[in-house]
């Protein structure tokens, strides 16, 4: 099965993509990897984790993971409003399945998302890591980041995470 990443190099990324915001930015992610959208909730923390883990949390008897996607960016932490969100995800990282909580500030749209619409090719520098960026959207005139979620946590964090839970 083709990764998002080796699809973007050789096909389509046009299709459906769940939108939210962090620090004023908008981002997208494949519908096909939102398993659900959850209010902000209370996470039981876990010893020894990095910063960016906020805890985990019990879903219909499933302990998972919720990683604060601000933190894991660097950006600055703010507090938790009505809007903020956890957005469970299915990631696959070399044949190891998990699902994780991600928490944005708010959850903005689904949009569908033209192929034309996609720039591909952005670099930001040799000095960033733009592996986990999909491409640039154009979605009524502003810009998404589109993020292959598969790439935000490393496969070491992602077992770290699973052993965790």
């Amino acid at each position: 099965m083709a990764t998002e990443k080796e699809t973007s190099k050789t096909g389509s990324l046009a299709g459906k993509y769940l939108t939210f915001q962090l620090a004023n930015e908008e981002y997208g992610i494949t519908i096909m990897k939102i398993r659900e959208i959850l209010g902000i909730m209370e996470t039981t923390m876990v010893p020894r984790m990095p910063d960016y883990v906020r805890g985990v949390i019990n879903l219909r008897g499933k302990v998972l993971p919720v990683i604060d996607l601000r933190r894991k960016f660097g950006l600055p932490g703010v507090e938790d409003t009505k809007h903020t969100c956890i957005i469970v995800i299915d990631t696959m990282q070399t044949g190891i399945a998990a699902l994780v909580g991600i928490i944005v500030d708010t959850v903005s749209e689904v949009v569908q998302i033209a192929d034309a619409d996609i720039d591909r090719g952005v670099t930001l520098g040799s000095q960033v890591d733009t592996s986990f960026i999909l491409g640039m959207a154009k979605v009524k005139g502003d810009v998404r980041i589109l993020l292959d979620i598969d790439r935000i946590l490393s496969f070491a964090e992602l077992q770290h995470l699973s052993g965790a839970s």
